[in-house]
Formats: C-alpha cells, sequence, structure tokens
C-alpha cells in the first residue's frame, strides 16, 4: 500500500492517489469528511478554517462506494483558491504580488530556498504548509476503515498543551470523547487552563505546541520485524508521526522516562494462566523487538509551537540582506487539536502498510481471512 500526495496550500487542490487498498472495501465518505471537519476544529485556531470547508472527492477506483482495487485516486478542492487564483494560477499569474522573502524561522523558507534555487518562500511554503494533510486525512480514514475491518482501532487525545498537562492514565474507550471538547484534552481542568493560556498566548502574538497521545487496540502479535530494521514497526510508526509538520519527537510507551529506570520497571514481565501468556503492564506500549505483541500500541508526539507568530521573529530578507521581522503567513495560536487527528490518520495508514504487507490479498475478503488465522 503506497500513497502520494501533491497539491499546494493556496493551489486548486490537494490530491492523493493510494496504490494497493484491496478490492470490496466499502467506502465511508460521511467519516472521512468527519475527519476532515475535525482537522479544523479546536481551540486557538486561525481565519483560515472559516474559508476552508473541507470536503473528499473521490476521483477514482471506487464505485458504488467500493474500491475495485485499482489505484483509489481523491482531492480536496481549496475554496480559497478563488482568491489567491491570481497569484497561483499554473498557467500564468502574478509571482510578485504575495512574494515572500522574509524567510520565516521554524519554517522551510531558508533552506527550501537554497536547496530550490528560488528567490521567493512563496514557492517553498505553499507545499511544506501543513494544510498538505488535509490529503493525508483522507488516505488514514481509508486506512482506518481497512484495519477497522479485522479488529484494529485507533483514537487519541491532547495529553498536554503549552505546560499545562494531563497525568492521567485513561481506558482505550474514553479516548474517542476527546473529540468533544475545546482542545480535545479529558482533564476538564487541565483544558480549562490551558485554554487561559492560549488566550494569553493570542494576545501577546504568541503561539504554543503540546503532546498527543495515540493509541491503537485489537491488533494482533507479529507485525513488523526483527528480521529486517527497516521494517521495525515501532521505525515505521514513528517516522510516520515525525513526517507531519511541526513534530519534533515521538515516544513509544515508556520512551524517555526508560532512561531513568532500572530495567526491572522498565520491561514488562510474562505471565501465564496455564492456558495463555499475558503481561501485567504495557512500558514497551505494545511493540518489541520492532514487532506487535498484542497489547496497546501506546505513541506520544510532540508538536512544537506553531512557528509563524502574529508578532514575528527577528530575521533576515533573502533578497536584500537586510535585518527585518518574519512575515505573518497564518494566525492559529495552536493547532494541537488538528495534530491529534493528523497522528491518528498517518499511524492508522503506517499500520495499514504493515498489516497489507503480511497478509498480502487482493479483495478485503482474502485480508480478513488470513488475519482471522493469525494467533493473537
Amino acid at each position: 500500500m503506497h500513497l502520494t500526495t501533491a497539491g499546494e496550500s493556496h493551489g486548486k487542490a490537494l490530491v492523493g492517489i493510494i496504490e494497493g487498498l484491496p478490492s470490496n472495501l466499502k467506502i465511508d465518505i460521511a467519516e472521512i469528511d468527519r475527519y476532515l471537519a475535525l482537522r479544523q476544529s479546536g481551540y486557538g485556531r486561525g481565519g483560515r478554517q472559516k474559508i476552508e470547508r473541507d470536503r473528499a472527492e473521490i476521483i477514482s477506483g471506487v464505485r458504488n462506494s467500493v474500491t475495485l482495487g485499482s489505484p483509489v485516486c481523491f482531492a480536496v478542492v481549496n475554496d480559497d483558491y478563488k482568491n489567491w487564483k491570481e497569484y497561483m494560477a499554473p498557467e500564468g499569474c502574478d509571482t510578485d504580488g504575495r512574494k515572500l522573502t522574509a524567510v520565516r524561522p521554524g519554517h522551510a523558507d531558508l533552506t527550501g530556498l537554497k536547496k530550490f534555487g528560488h528567490t521567493d518562500a512563496r514557492n517553498i511554503l505553499e507545499r511544506a504548509s501543513a494544510r498538505e494533510t488535509a490529503v493525508r486525512v483522507v488516505a488514514g480514514t481509508l486506512a482506518r476503515q481497512y484495519l477497522r475491518l479485522l479488529g484494529v482501532e485507533i483514537s487519541g487525545y491532547v495529553k498536554c498543551v503549552c505546560g499545562v498537562r494531563d497525568e492521567n492514565v485513561y481506558p482505550f474507550e474514553k479516548l474517542e470523547s476527546a473529540k468533544q471538547n475545546r482542545l480535545f484534552m479529558l482533564d476538564k481542568d487541565a483544558e480549562e487552563q490551558a485554554v487561559k493560556v492560549i488566550d494569553e498566548l493570542k494576545a501577546e502574538g504568541d503561539t504554543a505546541g503540546g503532546l498527543i497521545e495515540i493509541r491503537v487496540k485489537g491488533l494482533k502479535s507479529g507485525f513488523g520485524s526483527c528480521m529486517s530494521y527497516s521494517e521495525k514497526l515501532d521505525g515505521l510508526l514513528c517516522g510516520a508521526l515525525m513526517g507531519v509538520q511541526a513534530v519534533k519527537g515521538v515516544e513509544v510507551g515508556m520512551g524517555f522516562k526508560c532512561a531513568e529506570l532500572a530495567g526491572s520497571k522498565v520491561h514488562d514481565a510474562i505471565y501465564t494462566d496455564g492456558e495463555k501468556l499475558y503481561r501485567k503492564t504495557n512500558r514497551a506500549g505494545g511493540i518489541e523487538g520492532g514487532m506487535s505483541n498484542g497489547e496497546e500500541i501506546v505513541l506520544t508526539a510532540v508538536m512544537k509551537p506553531i512557528p509563524t507568530l502574529m508578532k514575528g521573529l527577528d530575521t533576515v530578507d533573502f533578497v536584500t540582506g537586510e535585518p527585518t521581522v518574519s512575515a505573518k503567513e497564518r494566525s492559529d495560536v495552536t493547532a494541537v487539536c488538528a495534530c491529534e487527528v493528523i497522528l491518528e490518520s498517518v499511524t492508522a495508514f503506517a499500520l495499514a502498510q504493515a498489516v497489507s504487507k503480511r497478509l498480502g490479498g487482493d479483495s478485503m475478503g482474502e485480508a480478513i481471512q488470513r488475519y482471522n488465522l493469525l494467533k493473537d
């Protein structure tokens, strides 16, 4: 299973092509659009979310809401393109009207200009923008629907916003309810504190990041590999999460806390009830030796504060070489809720890739049959 994406933030549309989806997968378009809407939600978002109303348009590979086994092509049209056509039209446009040379710290602007030989950061930021993740939410929701037929579910919540942290541990079944809350946090007191912090940062023209926990339930053991290190499941999943804009770190299970404790406090002892082997703890986060071990997979990702601050940051004009203040390209204070939805989505797709590689099968019937034959 492979995903290719294309499109610019203010271009005509964002496009994705998935190769390798089996035939006879029933597609729920409404669920795709629901996750797209969730990606645009959350406290602290800016004005563009009022312009765009993302919807998925399936172009090929699906008939009567069922996959055919051929590549699935889909698009998310940019409603804002009508306001940017003068500056973004592929056929010809005004390349000076929205030119950006005051490169923004924390973005791809400066390094991208050097790498690709441009003098206008517009040519870099339009593709580097996190708006591209709308396509990955579509692909991830399709992968989620594939995995669900195997009994695998994915959910998550926001654990921390700019230092305001929820230290509680929650059962998987409660995680989805976080999406009903303003910051996708489950601790109401922590969420109220975080809202106050966001309001203060907004008044100061500053931004916030956070911590997001993603969990996977129902995956059987043995996905990934200890024989080929490029196929380690933790490597694949962490790589997928690190591939999301603004993510600067990922933990599996206890993660960095493992460095602070003795081995007896880190590893999950194995027991038996006479018939089945089991663990009383899940400090490994569901992955041992690069393979799923049948426990819940637990991933925690760090989202850095949005690097475009309304008050700007000190920088240099790439063309003139003069000191200046970075441009204000967007007005979100935080996008931790969007990041949570995106991280669920890329986890789903990366996991579907690993699952489909092991199971094979041209149709969903074959995949389900093969999965059911596996031991837990």
